[in-house]
């Protein structure tokens, strides 16, 4: 068949299916104001026909083409007037006639898939208004003017940064720093979005898995603090073990994305250690109570700008203090070292030994971050004591502080066999 043809049926077709499902939209949401509406499936067919044949016409200036979309503009406009007199402001039916003029250009300029998505697009917006609202309501404007900040920062300010290494003692240029600040801000939240906006009516064990992606220990602290006014709860128990479960799998995340070889080595390890806590906490969760299922929990959204600034100042004192440690002190420094950071925020030092150059094995910075893991534990299951209670968190701040004591052995094992050798 003739291109030209070929691409004329799908222009009348997408039209005519899109002014069916105006048609179907002023039936469900609107069926007392049908004067509200600028035509349906013939009104739309031929205006997608004109914004074929008028583009087909002069495909260099658009002239012809741009003096029908004034023509329709204007027509509209003097529609759009006697709706304003009645006090009604939606130019949604506008919006969607220039979707649909758009048609004839976007098929003979365009592979299928343009003019088919934008078609798509036009039909689940328009039978997604009710989810629309509700989502919109439940929505912080404050934590989206902040993700695009992010986008900001990390779309037009990331290509900027120099890919060069401009301070003698820091192994690593300002636009690597700054993408590994971009890549764990990301995960960080997208878990942090997964839980507040698509499971607003979860439970306490799935505010702990989801929670773990983004921070074990902030979840602890929450959960802790919900086990202090319910009282001993396995259901608890069973989501703060979750947590710390997940934050190993999180940690291999990141390993494979900065250093292969150092995230393949760790997946043995820190994988046997997350199903050993999914394993005891399924236990606990078979056995809670289950008619205490819904959280509250609310956290800070982890992608404000002044958390990522700090997150890439510790990020490069980590890198300087961990550079001067191994070169003054070797293996037992960093080993001194990753136990001690293990009572801070390990992310920063994880991916300073992920992305650092240094004068250590791999196998030691392996061990490094598998102690600051364990040590990162016990931080969290004294967390769990404090600001739960001992009556009611005794059970999880034991399995917690176990995983981590299971993690620094293990660490101090790949170290001894290494001296071995």
């Amino acid at each position: 068949m003739n291109p030209d043809l070929i691409h004329f049926v799908v222009t009348v077709a997408f039209s005519f299916l899109t002014g069916l499902e105006v048609r179907t939209y002023r039936e469900r949401f609107h069926p007392d104001k049908p004067q509200d509406f600028f035509g349906t499936a013939r009104t739309y067919t031929f205006i997608g026909i004109l914004g074929f044949v008028f583009y087909k016409i002069d495909t260099v200036h658009l002239v012809p083409y741009t003096a029908v979309l004034a023509g329709l503009t204007l027509l509209y406009a003097l529609f759009y007037h006697r709706k304003l007199i009645d006090h009604r402001q939606s130019i949604l039916l506008f919006l969607v006639m220039l979707c649909v003029y758009a048609f004839g250009p976007l098929t003979q300029i365009s592979h299928l898939w343009m003019p088919s998505l934008l078609f798509v697009l036009i039909v689940f917006i328009l039978n997604a208004r009710e989810a629309i609202h509700r989502f919109t309501l439940g929505i912080n404007p404050h934590e989206f003017e902040t993700l695009g900040k992010m986008v900001l920062l990390s779309a037009v300010i990331l290509p900027l940064l120099p890919n060069e290494n401009i301070v003698p003692f820091i192994p690593l240029s300002p636009f690597k720093i700054w993408l590994a600040v971009v890549v764990v801000s990301a995960i960080s939240y997208g878990g942090y979005i997964t839980q507040k906006y698509f499971f607003p009516e979860r439970g306490y064990f799935l505010t702990g898995l989801i929670g773990g992606t983004y921070s074990s220990t902030a979840t602890t602290v929450v959960l802790a603090r919900k086990s202090k006014q319910t009282g001993k709860n396995s259901l608890i128990d069973a989501s703060i073990i979750a947590a710390t479960s997940v934050m190993y799998l999180r940690l291999i995340v990141i390993a494979l994305l900065f250093n292969t070889e150092i995230g393949k080595s760790l997946i043995l390890p820190f994988l046997a250690l997350s199903f050993a806590g999914f394993f005891i906490a399924l236990f606990f969760l078979k056995n809670s109570r289950k008619e205490i299922q819904t959280s509250d929990f609310v956290d800070k959204n982890p992608l404000e700008l002044g958390t990522a600034f700090i997150f890439a100042l510790l990020f490069v004192v980590m890198m300087i203090l961990t550079q001067y440690i191994t070169e003054e002190y070797g293996s037992a420094g960093l080993e001194i070292f990753s136990f001690v950071v293990g009572f801070t925020d390990i992310d920063p030092f994880v991916l300073s030994l992920l992305t650092g150059k240094y004068s250590v094995t791999s196998q030691q910075i392996i061990a490094a971050i598998m102690i600051a893991a364990g040590s990162n534990n016990l931080l969290k299951s004294a967390y769990a004591l404090w600001f739960g209670s001992l009556k009611s968190n005794w059970r999880s701040a034991l399995v917690v502080a176990l995983l981590g004591l299971v993690t620094i052995g293990w660490a101090l094992r790949i170290e001894h066999l290494l001296c071995y050798k």
